[in-house]
């Protein structure tokens, strides 16, 4: 990717638990202008929830997919959440303790801290 361009519905190659190769697919992928060649791009998923209880049920999917993504390329991998909707504190902790972090879409300004 060239710095300053994005992509949406992104197949990216992994390894995964068994070491055979497959494909994730991430929902944002943006390569910040600020960006250096060969630096890794922003990966974001974007979560959407009318209640508490689906989002607890597939909290995992993104631990999962991170954790993919880091034991393909490495710790160089930036990975959040872009979140609209209900997200209660278990939900936040967990993906949290993952090493994951996350954007509120009312507050999307905070995307800059990502370097955007």
């Amino acid at each position: 990717m060239e710095p300053g361009t994005f992509s949406f519905h992104t197949n990216i190659p992994v390894k995964n638990p068994e070491g055979d190769k497959t494909n994730v697919s991430v929902d944002i992928v943006i390569l910040p202008l600020s960006a250096n060649k060969g630096d890794f791009p922003l990966f974001i998923e974007a979560k959407s929830a009318g209640d508490f209880t689906n989002v607890n049920k597939r909290r995992k999917e993104e631990a999962q997919k991170m954790g993919q993504l880091k034991s393909s390329y490495g710790d160089a991998v930036n990975y959040g959440l872009f979140l609209n909707g209900y997200f209660d504190s278990g939900y936040l902790r967990y993906e949290s303790a993952e090493g994951i972090d996350w954007v509120w879409e009312h507050r999307i300004d905070d995307l800059g801290l990502y370097g955007l």
